[in-house]
């Protein structure tokens, strides 16, 4: 895939061009400049009053977008802070951080009923910089654009996590999260219990973030290049892969799981300790064969 160069940028700064005209109207005296001509105040729709906070009132719709876009220019600089190619003063880091940002604003503008949720970041992450690190100059010229749709396609197939008014639902997170309870169950029952009903180890304290993040909080960046190869070209496709290696990390530290109480078991949890991940994708393969049969 490789899309044409420049076509993100086009399309960020023909919605900043049109915002400027449209949604950010300037005093002169007791008119008011709205796109290329003049209202008197009392013209004014109700709606359109800046304090508006009317869906359709275009102020609202600037201020919402306002607050979207620092949240996403704050998340986007605490991005791998470690990592200079994400991260530092250089031209480099920096334009790579602008590619992100328009990423992450476009996908905003072009879903609205999701928007930018926080975290969203750190999912763009590992597939720009495949992108942009591609030995092939033609290609990486074009990472923006071609990380963009790529980015689209990954959320499709996750984007019922982020949405609030599905979180209850058979395809929300939480239902997500019990389909990870039950194939812990269905491949180490004694361990569910023991985390489940023994210690009360809810799997909303530790996987909501896992299964949310893909992982991406959980291992070193080298590593999650790693997991998701296994993630994004398993056959079974990536929601059940992603489910079928949570489960394997539990399996591969249940003798501790096991010897622990609450906190004990909810810190090894919630700050995963480093593994051998080759090992931990071998289990997960093992559980894709046992769920087959």
């Amino acid at each position: 895939m490789c899309a044409k160069k420049g076509q993100l940028t086009n399309i960020l700064q023909s919605e900043i061009t049109r915002k400027l005209e449209d949604s950010t109207p300037p005093k002169n005296g007791d008119q008011i400049i709205v796109g290329k001509g003049l209202l008197a105040r009392s013209q004014i729709p109700h709606g359109e009053h800046p304090l508006s906070l009317g869906k359709t009132s275009i102020w609202n719709q600037y201020f919402q977008d306002s607050e979207i876009i620092e949240q996403i220019d704050r998340d986007v600089k605490r991005t791998h802070p470690d990592i200079p190619f994400f991260s530092g003063d250089s031209a480099f880091a920096k334009a790579n951080q602008d590619s992100l940002k328009n990423i992450l604003i476009i996908f905003a503008k072009l879903n609205p009923g999701i928007r930018y949720v926080q975290g969203m970041n750190e999912i763009l992450a590992p597939l720009f910089y495949v992108f942009k690190t591609d030995p092939n100059e033609d290609y990486a010229v074009n990472a923006e654009a071609d990380t963009f749709f790529c980015f689209v396609e990954l959320l499709s197939d996750f984007r019922d996590n982020f949405c609030q008014q599905l979180d209850n639902s058979i395809v929300g997170i939480r239902s997500t999260i019990s389909r990870l309870s039950q194939l812990l169950k269905q491949h180490d029952e004694e361990l569910w219990r023991h985390l489940e009903v023994t210690t009360k180890v809810n799997p909303q304290f530790y996987a909501f973030r896992w299964i949310t993040l893909l992982l991406t909080q959980e291992f070193n960046f080298t590593d999650i290049l790693h997991i998701w190869d296994m993630l994004l070209s398993n056959p079974v496709g990536p929601r059940e892969t992603l489910l079928r290696i949570c489960c394997a990390m539990l399996i591969l530290v249940r003798r501790r799981l096991l010897a622990g109480d609450f906190t004990a078991n909810l810190k090894l949890l919630q700050s995963y300790p480093s593994t051998n991940v080759s090992h931990l994708l071998y289990v997960a393969n093992k559980l894709n064969s046992q769920s087959a049969h």
